[in-house]
């Protein structure tokens, strides 16, 4: 698996960082005259392979979730196969134990009613008779059990081939999605590789000034209803989950990650949630569409924010238009302002729960601001 670590700005330290492979030749890259690449465009390119990686990255994580409940579909099924055969097994040899039983007393069955007009004891020959019946009634369970249990292992069977057949398909698509995010990657790796020191500085300096002037639009819009949101409180759960996040800042990007040494955007909400004792989907855009809406106007402290029209990437509000967030490759866990990304929208895990009383935001860290504050930008 790919991971790039920087301690400091995401686009030198991408630069710097161990390569992923062999040197590639850049043909699509190769430096030109000066001028002859506008930073806008740069910037431009730059976003859009972090967004495809970004696309790759969440149908991998969507892929492999899919995965392990199908591995644990045909773990459950080739378990129920086992005892169904083994069941079988044994209805088999009841029924050869009660085939030659039947062999050896058939005879004294019929003779059981010469038994009971003749026997002394007409009382006994009774219940002789009606432990006979209850033998024969025992012999016709048995059979009805064994062709019942010879249909359950065959129908177990059926759908044990059919769910491993799902589980090689979902691999498939797995290494496909996981191959498509390394090809993204290496090509943001060739297009930094292929930028001048200069040329760098002004993407990076780009990208900070348009994630200042997107905050600046939303701040004055009003669209987090200020000042009233300065006051909200998170619920108990929202603010256990976004303390969590805050303790994870300073740590790395590697797509894919659940934590706990490293991240994806939608790894380290999904943990920080379920270490809050919500369990929420893993994925950006299962979280956007199975999680309830809530309006910016009315964003807690701990709410989910989500960006880009294909909900590709995903933070937690920390309040003030602040989130927690782990931006991409090269970059680490920080705290960013909430519109240095597109906003599609929020979601609370929680809807229904009441805020705390007497909240403290969290402290955070030394540093908790330093480096790229754009996501996978579109």
């Amino acid at each position: 698996m790919l991971r790039w670590v920087c301690t400091g700005s995401a686009l030198s330290a991408l630069v710097t960082a161990a390569p992923l492979a062999p040197p590639l030749a850049l043909p699509a890259y190769a430096a030109p005259g000066p001028g002859e690449r506008p930073v806008a465009r740069l910037l431009t390119d730059l976003q859009r392979l972090y967004r495809q990686a970004e696309e790759s990255t969440e149908t991998y994580n969507a892929t492999e979730e899919k995965l392990k409940a199908q591995r644990r579909e045909v773990d459950g099924l080739n378990r129920g196969l086992a005892k169904a055969r083994a069941s079988a097994h044994d209805g088999k040899g009841a029924a050869g134990r009660l085939a030659r039983q039947q062999y050896q007393t058939g005879t004294m069955e019929i003779s059981s009613y010469v038994r009971l007009l003749l026997a002394r004891n007409p009382r006994g020959a009774l219940d002789q008779r009606h432990v006979i019946g209850r033998a024969a009634a025992e012999r016709a369970a048995a059979v009805t059990r064994l062709v019942e249990g010879e249909k359950k292992a065959d129908g177990l069977a059926r759908a044990a081939r059919r769910a491993l057949t799902t589980q090689v398909s979902l691999a498939q698509r797995q290494k496909e999605a996981r191959d498509s995010v390394r090809s993204r990657l290496r090509e943001v790796e060739e297009l930094l590789a292929s930028l001048s020191a200069e040329e760098l500085a002004a993407v990076g300096r780009a990208e900070e000034s348009g994630a200042e002037r997107a905050q600046r639009r939303l701040v004055a819009s009003g669209a987090l209803g200020a000042p009233a949101e300065a006051g909200r409180a998170p619920s108990a759960r929202g603010e256990r989950a976004l303390r969590y996040a805050v303790a994870q800042i300073g740590k790395p990007y590697e797509w894919g990650a659940e934590g706990p040494a490293a991240f994806d955007c939608s790894g380290l909400t999904q943990r920080a949630w379920g270490v809050a004792g919500r369990g929420i989907p893993r994925t950006s855009q299962q979280q956007w569409a199975r999680l309830p809406r809530v309006s910016l106007r009315k964003l807690r402290p701990g709410d989910l924010i989500v960006y880009f029209p294909k909900a590709t990437h995903v933070a937690l509000y920390l309040g003030h238009g602040k989130v927690v967030h782990a931006p991409r490759p090269g970059a680490r866990v920080k705290v960013s302002p909430l519109a240095a990304n597109p906003v599609l929208g929020a979601v609370r895990p929680d809807p229904r729960a009441t805020p705390v009383a007497g909240y403290r935001p969290p402290k955070l860290p030394s540093g908790a601001t330093k480096g790229a504050d754009r996501g996978w930008a579109g």
